[in-house]
């Protein structure tokens, strides 16, 4: 490990099947905040990667085309500084995470969900778009708005649940 990736915030992006939400938080992180934060993503389940989600983020610039879906057991090597769950059924299922991570929610909105409503392929991409920008602007926020919430702008809730001491 070199010493730019020990100071890093180690940040793990935790969803349901780690196919949306979660990966493009891991993506716009790396994108955006690759010099401070070392982005992770996994879920609770492993549904392989959503092909919506790729594209969209590639229309933002953004590549994760080549990232994977993976199980968070496939991290458990791995000590985390913050895991944030970014839907509920994560949130809820949230497994204890050794040493000193701290658990934050902030939740999005589900995309291939809303899109299964919609009666064209451009309202169903719309869905996607909302939710891929709402993740970048609160990955923009980050480390700071989790380390501290008090210095935050926005009106929408980030839940800080647990801290675990190993």
């Amino acid at each position: 490990m070199t010493e730019e990736e020990s100071v890093k915030t180690k940040i793990l992006f935790l969803c349901t099947g780690n196919s949306c939400r979660s990966q493009m938080a891991e993506g716009w992180a790396g994108h955006l905040k690759g010099d401070v934060i070392e982005p992770y993503s996994a879920g609770i389940e492993k549904h392989g990667m959503n092909e919506n989600a790729i594209r969209v983020m590639a229309e933002a610039g953004v590549d994760i085309s080549e990232h994977r879906s993976k199980l968070i057991d496939e991290l458990s090597n791995r000590e985390f500084d913050y895991v944030i769950t970014v839907c509920d059924h994560a949130h809820e299922s949230c497994p204890i995470f050794p040493g000193q991570a701290r658990i934050v929610h902030r939740g999005f909105d589900d995309p291939p969900r809303l899109a299964a409503s919609t009666a064209t392929e451009e309202e169903a991409m719309d869905h996607y778009r909302r939710v891929r920008d709402e993740i970048k602007e609160f990955v923009e926020s980050l480390p700071e708005s989790i380390q501290n919430p008090k210095t935050r702008d926005d009106d929408v809730p980030l839940t800080t649940y647990k801290f675990f001491d190993s």
